[in-house]
């Protein structure tokens, strides 16, 4: 049994060396959009003076990197641009994901602990039992950091869905405190930090290779030897 989970937990592990990496990718570009928002509405003067045609973009609200990256674009006669509702939508797909994931590798983790408390019966893993527990240590960390990436971005989404984002409101809002680019920042920092988070988690799952190798190797050994 210990060579089965060592085998398909460790090809397992492969691939969330990398798809945490490719999730961070896309939260820092959503992070990018958002913060280039945060910083024009905070600064910006709002325009007296707009075009008569509903598909002419808002000079004041607009930023240009916020439509490269994204595509956000706010038009004269248009409300919220649909961008934002796909933003959120993504936001909140990611935050399933890894709530979802989080969830399974705990209980996987549970088990595995428990399992591998076998394992201290043989002599000949004596000197790598810590390793092996390093990775269930480094797997359980990795489910908690899992569902606290879901925690920040279920937050981040409610913090964007405090700006009224129709061309009308945020020139109302330009014209007083503020307040919708301050909660993008936060939002922002928020996803920001879930990708950092998500970059370390891959980091400690790359870590744990190594001593995947010498694992399996040694319970190759023993096997070898008990069957012969």
């Amino acid at each position: 049994m210990a060579r089965n989970l060592s085998r398909f937990h460790r090809e397992h592990e492969k691939y969330y060396s990398e798809a945490p990496l490719s999730d961070a990718i896309a939260l820092q570009r959503i992070a990018r959009t958002i913060t280039a928002l945060a910083e024009r509405w905070s600064t910006v003067e709002r325009a007296t003076q707009t075009s008569p045609s509903p598909f002419a973009g808002a000079p004041d609200l607009n930023d240009e990197r916020a439509i490269e990256t994204s595509g956000v674009l706010f038009m004269e006669g248009a409300g919220e641009p649909v961008e934002i509702g796909r933003i959120e939508y993504e936001l909140e797909t990611q935050a399933g994901r890894s709530e979802q994931s989080g969830e399974w590798l705990a209980a996987a983790m549970q088990t595995s602990w428990e399992v591998s408390e076998a394992l201290l019966s043989y002599p000949e893993l004596a000197d790598l039992l810590a390793e092996r527990h390093r990775i269930i240590g480094n797997n359980w960390r990795n489910a908690a950091t899992s569902q606290l990436i879901a925690r920040y971005l279920r937050r981040a989404v409610a913090m964007i869905r405090r700006v009224d984002f129709t061309p009308a409101a945020l020139r109302a809002n330009l014209a007083g405190e503020r307040i919708a680019a301050k909660y993008l920042y936060a939002a922002a920092e928020m996803i920001a930090h879930a990708a950092d988070l998500g970059v370390e988690s891959a980091v400690l799952t790359h870590e744990d290779e190594r001593r995947w190798r010498i694992f399996n190797e040694r319970l190759g050994a023993v096997s070898g030897a008990e069957h012969r």
